[in-house]
C-alpha cells in the first residue's frame, strides 16, 4: 500500500491452550477417581450386605435350635451339661459379681428361677462365615422345655489369630 510493511502477529493462544489442556487433564483424573471410588463403595456395600445376611441366617438357625430345645427335642450339634442350681448360681456370681448373674450381663431369664433343682445347660454353634460363628448357650431350669435363660448369644472369630510383626517399632535404643 504505501510501501509500509505491516507485520501481522496472530493472537497469543499458547497460554490459554495450556490452561485448557491442564483443566481437561484435571477433570479427567477427577472423573476416574470418582469412578473408582464409586466402584469401591459398591463392593463394600455388597460385602456388608452379605455379612449381615450371613449373620441373620445364623441367628435364625440358632433361634430354631432354641425353639426345638424348648419343645424338649435335642437337635444335632447341641451339647448338654447338667448342673445343680446352686452350682450354676455360684458360677454366675463368680463371673458377673451378682447373685443371680443376670443384672450384670443382660441375659434374658424368661421366667427362670434359681430355686429349681437341676439346670441343664445347652450350648451350640451356628456358622456365620469361614471366619465367624454364632455361639449360643441357654440354661434350662428343671429340664428341657421348662423355663430357660439365655446366657450367651455371641458372634466369635473362628480364624486363627496371627500377630502382625512387620512394623518396625523403635525399641528406645540408638545404634545398630
Amino acid at each position: 500500500m504505501n510501501g509500509e510493511k505491516r507485520d501481522f502477529a496472530p493472537p497469543m493462544t499458547g497460554g490459554s491452550s495450556l490452561l485448557v489442556i491442564f483443566s481437561v487433564l484435571c477433570l479427567t483424573v477427577f472423573a476416574l477417581l470418582a469412578l473408582s471410588t464409586a466402584q469401591a463403595d459398591g463392593r463394600l456395600g455388597e460385602a456388608a450386605s452379605e455379612a449381615v445376611k450371613n449373620y441373620y441366617r445364623a441367628d435364625t438357625e440358632a433361634q430354631t435350635v432354641l425353639a426345638r430345645l424348648r419343645s424338649g427335642e435335642v437337635p444335632e450339634g447341641v451339647t448338654l451339661t447338667e448342673k445343680t442350681a446352686a452350682d450354676r448360681a455360684a458360677a454366675d456370681e463368680t463371673a458377673t459379681g451378682t447373685a443371680d448373674g443376670s443384672a450384670a450381663n443382660g441375659v434374658s431369664t424368661n421366667g427362670a428361677s434359681q430355686t429349681d433343682e437341676k439346670v441343664i445347660t445347652a450350648a451350640w454353634t451356628c456358622r456365620i462365615s469361614d471366619t465367624q460363628a454364632l455361639e449360643a448357650e441357654a440354661d434350662f431350669f428343671g429340664g428341657l422345655g421348662d423355663s430357660y435363660r439365655i446366657t450367651r448369644w455371641q458372634s466369635v472369630s473362628t480364624a486363627a489369630w496371627e500377630p502382625d510383626d512387620s512394623l518396625p517399632v523403635w525399641d528406645g535404643e540408638f545404634g545398630e
